[in-house]
C-alpha cells in the first residue's frame, strides 16, 4: 500500500483505534449544559485507524514535501538557506515559548531585551535607526513601510504625492503592496545592463512622486551601481527611497541600505537571517526607518511584537555568527552563484554576462531539442525534470524581463560538492533536451504525481472529503 495514495478517511475501518484515553472520573468544575441548538444530533465523523496506519500515513505525507532539510533548494529571490537547529532549540525554550502576549510587562523583561538587542543589531547591519517587528512577512513589511512614507508626506501637508515608482525588475509584491496602500504605480525601465535606467527615471520625478521601491542587488542579482545618484535625484524631487530587503543576503556586513540613501526598508528574517521559510509561514518582515521617520514607526507595544519565535531564531543566528563572521555570508553566497553561472553558461542562455551577486537568471536552454514536428524543452520542463534527480527547481518565469527565465540562488550554506552535483544534473538535463525533448516534456517520472493541472487546482481546490 502507498500511504500517500489515500486520505486518512479512506484508511478508516470501523472499530479500529490508535489510542484510548481512560474515562474521566473526577468532577469537572467547568461542566455546563449546552443549548440544544448547539448540540450535535449525530456523532462526529472521525477516521478510525490504528496507530501504525496513522504514523505511516503522515510520515509518507511528510516525505512527499521538499524542504531545505531534505535537499538543495536554489529558489531565486527567496534565499532558502539552511536553518541551524540551535535556533530551533532556543525558540523552543519554555521561558520563551510559553510567553503570553497579555501577561504583565514586568514578567517579560527578558523578551523585551531580546527585541531591543535585535533592533540594535539590525540597525547596525542596515544603517537604519530603528525597527518595528510587528509585520509578519515581507509583503506585510512592504505595506507598513509604504504607509510610513504616505504618512510622512501627509504630515507635511504634501497631499499630491500619490505615486510610487517601481522598476520593471522589481519583485511582484512591490506593485501589489503599493496598490494595496492606495498608491499609483509608475514603472521605471531597465537598461541593457539590467539596471535602472537613470535617464528613464529622471522625467518621472515630479511633485506627485511619494518615493521609489527598489532592491539592491536587484531581481537579476545585479548591484545597482547608480544607487547614490538615484537616491540624490529622488530626494531632490521630495520623494523617499524604500528598500525591499529580500535580496539583503549578499550585502551582509559589506554594504548598508542606509548608506546608499534608503529611508525605509523591510527585512525578511525568513530569508537573510536563516529562520524557517515556506509553507505559508511563519514569517517576519521587520521595518526599519531613518532618523526622520522614527516618529512614524509606531510604538512597539508590549505583547504585540509579531512572530516572536521567528525573531528569536534570527537573533540566535546573528549572535552565532558575530560581527566578523556575518561578513562571510554575502561573499560566499556571491561566490556560489557565480560558480554555477559560469559552469552552466555553455548549456543555458545567459542574457546578462556581468558578475552577479547572490543570484542570476538564465533564459532557457541554448539547445532545447526543437526540430520539425517536435516541441523544444522549456524552462518548465527543466524544472520538472530536476525533481527526478532530487533537486528542487529554481524560480521559473520570473523576472518577467526574459521569456524563459530560470532564476538560481544557491546561498552560502551549500558546499562545493552540492553545487557540483547540481551543475552535473543541469548539464545532463540540457543534453537530454538536445537528444530527446520528450524526456523532459513527460517529467517528472519518479514523483508520486507528475504534472497536475496547477491552474485548476488553485482555482477550484477540493477542500473536503
Amino acid at each position: 500500500m502507498k500511504y500517500y495514495d489515500k486520505l486518512i478517511f479512506e484508511l478508516s475501518k470501523k472499530g479500529r483505534t490508535a489510542y484510548s484515553l481512560p474515562k474521566v472520573t473526577l468532577p469537572c468544575r467547568m461542566e455546563k449544559e449546552l443549548d440544544e441548538s448547539l448540540a450535535r444530533t449525530e456523532p462526529l465523523e472521525l477516521p478510525e485507524v490504528s496507530e501504525v496506519d496513522v504514523v505511516r500515513h503522515y510520515t509518507a505525507l511528510s516525505q512527499m514535501n521538499f524542504g531545505v532539510d531534505t535537499g538543495f533548494y536554489p529558489l531565486g529571490s527567496c534565499t532558502m538557506k539552511y536553518n541551524p537547529k540551535i535556533n530551533e532549540e532556543i525558540a523552543a525554550m519554555q521561558s520563551f515559548a510559553a510567553l503570553h502576549p497579555l501577561q504583565p510587562k514586568e514578567t517579560t523583561e527578558g523578551a523585551e531585551r531580546v527585541i531591543a538587542e535585535l533592533d540594535a543589531a539590525l540597525a547596525a547591519i542596515t544603517g537604519m535607526r530603528h525597527f518595528t517587528f510587528k509585520p509578519c512577512a515581507g509583503a506585510h513589511g512592504e505595506l507598513t513601510g509604504l504607509m510610513i512614507i504616505r504618512e510622512y508626506h501627509l504630515s507635511r501637508g504634501d497631499m499630491k504625492r500619490t505615486k510610487i515608482i517601481v522598476p520593471d525588475s522589481a519583485h511582484g509584491t512591490n506593485p501589489a503592496s503599493a496598490a494595496a496602500c492606495g498608491l499609483e504605480i509608475v514603472e521605471a525601465k531597465s537598461n541593457a545592463d539590467g539596471l535602472v535606467d537613470v535617464e528613464d527615471l529622471r522625467p518621472l520625478l515630479d511633485d506627485t512622486i511619494a518615493g521609489i521601491m527598489m532592491t539592491n542587488p536587484n531581481t537579476l542579482g545585479l548591484f545597482e551601481k547608480d544607487i547614490c545618484r538615484i537616491a540624490t535625484l529622488v530626494h531632490e524631487a521630495g520623494g523617499l527611497l524604500y528598500y525591499d530587503g529580500a535580496n539583503m543576503n549578499p550585502l551582509l556586513g559589506k554594504v548598508r541600505p542606509g548608506d546608499m540613501g534608503f529611508d525605509v526598508m523591510h527585512l525578511n528574517l525568513h530569508k537573510t537571517f536563516s529562520t524557517p521559510h515556506g509553507g505559508g509561514g511563519p514569517g517576519s518582515g521587520p521595518v526599519g526607518v531613518c532618523e526622520k521617520l522614527v516618529p512614524f514607526l509606531g510604538v512597539n507595544t508590549s505583547g504585540y511584537h509579531g512572530n516572536f519565535g521567528v525573531m528569536l531564531r534570527a537573533y540566535a543566528y546573528i549572535l552565532m555568527l558575530g560581527r566578523e563572521n556575518v561578513k562571510l555570508a554575502g561573499p560566499l553566497a556571491v561566490l556560489n552563484a557565480n560558480y554555477i553561472k559560469e559552469s552552466l553558461k555553455h548549456k543555458y542562455k545567459l542574457p546578462i554576462t556581468s558578475v552577479c551577486k547572490h543570484e542570476f537568471v538564465f533564459d532557457g536552454l541554448i539547445n532545447d531539442g526543437a526540430k520539425e514536428g517536435v516541441a523544444g524543452a522549456t524552462t518548465l520542463d527543466v524544472a520538472k525534470r530536476l525533481l527526478d534527480y532530487g533537486f528542487h527547481a529554481p524560480t521559473i518565469y520570473f523576472p518577467l524581463l526574459f521569456h524563459q527565465a530560470l532564476m538560481i540562488e544557491p546561498t552560502e550554506t551549500e558546499s562545493k560538492e552540492t553545487l557540483d552535483d547540481f551543475i552535473a544534473v543541469m548539464e545532463q538535463i540540457a543534453d537530454e533536451a538536445a537528444q530527446d525533448a520528450n524526456i523532459l516534456h513527460e517529467a517528472p517520472h519518479a514523483t508520486p504525481i507528475s504534472r497536475p493541472d496547477e491552474t485548476t487546482a488553485a482555482r477550484n481546490p477540493i477542500l473536503h472529503y
